[in-house]
């Protein structure tokens, strides 16, 4: 599994932490930013990863800002894309195994670093389950065209 990860400064604190469990779990991960925590737009920085997902060069992304909302909103914007704003265990898991969500999107300002290692680590290590699911989410992306 390839993921992408990236913020805008409101979730940089956050990213460094989640960039050291992906590493720690040896998962696979590009960093897209940003460099410093010069204030940025968060659009700049959710749409390369929404757009990598979407063309299939990472398998899933996450994305962190101060309330998620804005990078969940923005990634949404790309065909393709489930980005789910995620603040709970439980919701980590019932959008990967409901929705097969793509991308994970989740808030510095929301949510401590523990429990955001939680969400991270439940959303990927949980499989879309497919089934009766598999056909809501076919009638979701339709919505796309």
């Amino acid at each position: 599994m390839k993921i992408a990860i990236s913020s805008d400064h409101g979730g940089n604190r956050l990213r460094m932490e989640i960039i050291q469990l992906l590493t720690e779990l040896n998962v696979q991960f590009d960093d897209l930013g940003p460099a410093t925590d010069d204030s940025v737009d968060y659009s700049d920085f959710s749409t390369p990863v929404a757009h990598g997902v979407a063309a299939g060069k990472y398998d899933r992304g996450i994305l962190i800002c101060g309330t998620g909302i804005g990078m969940s909103i923005a990634a949404n914007k790309v065909k393709g894309i489930r980005c789910a704003l995620v603040h709970d265990v439980f919701s980590a898991k019932a959008t990967r195994e409901h929705n097969d969500s793509n991308i994970l999107a989740m808030g510095e300002r929301v949510i401590g670093p523990g429990l955001a290692r939680e969400i991270v680590t439940t959303w990927l290590n949980t499989s879309f389950e497919g089934g009766r699911h598999e056909r809501r989410v076919e009638k979701m992306m339709k919505l796309e065209n």
